[in-house]
């Protein structure tokens, strides 16, 4: 049974952003602290993706531990309320994320996964894109 009442509820979920999150904004300061440039929510792209690099054809998807399901974290837990709607929505979510990684893999772009849980460590984060993306030109 839920603690909120259905409206209420509603109302939270609204408020819920799909890009300009905070953690979709440090990985932007990162990459851009370290000389990357990009593009963002390019929508002719599959899965409209959170940074697009071009030159470089990668891209970068942020993703939320629990909306997008991050295997083996805490912050993926399962709602206890109205399980068979989450269920649902969850495996629709990783079904969806699986074939726009496909699609754009089949394009000829490279895709990389940030998971909201990694932007804590400054570091890492800015270790991980270097990894990915190279050393920036200039």
């Amino acid at each position: 049974m839920d603690t909120v009442s259905r409206e209420r509820r509603s109302a939270l979920m609204s408020r819920i952003r799909g890009r300009d999150t905070k953690p979709e904004m440090a990985v932007r300061r990162t990459a851009h602290r370290l000389g990357f440039r990009f593009r963002l929510h390019r929508r002719d792209l599959p899965g409209t993706p959170d940074l697009v690099f071009p030159g470089l054809r990668k891209v970068v998807f942020v993703h939320g531990c629990y909306w997008h399901r991050h295997e083996g974290c805490r912050f993926a837990y399962r709602p206890k309320s109205n399980a068979a709607f989450w269920n649902g929505k969850f495996a629709g979510n990783v079904t969806r994320d699986m074939r726009v990684r496909q699609e754009l893999e089949r394009l000829g772009w490279d895709v990389l996964t940030i998971w909201g849980c990694e932007i804590a460590d400054k570091a890492a984060l800015a270790e991980k894109l270097t990894g990915y993306l190279g050393h920036a030109d200039g």
